[in-house]
């Protein structure tokens, strides 16, 4: 799956490929994120809504 993030090295949006899939916190404090890396291997994360995580996840 991809997604647009941003490359703060580059200072642009970049289309990558998901890696992964991760989740920050507890309980209301949640926050869901997708990880992907660079050409270059940077890596990359953009904080996505549930819905959008719970889709990756399936």
């Amino acid at each position: 799956m991809k997604h647009s993030f941003y490359d703060v090295k580059a200072k642009k949006k970049v289309t990558a490929e998901v890696t992964k899939a991760v989740k920050y916190g507890k309980g209301t404090a949640t926050r869901y994120a997708f990880k992907a890396l660079t050409k270059d291997g940077r890596n990359l994360t953009a904080f996505v809504k549930k819905a959008d995580w719970d889709a990756f996840k399936k």
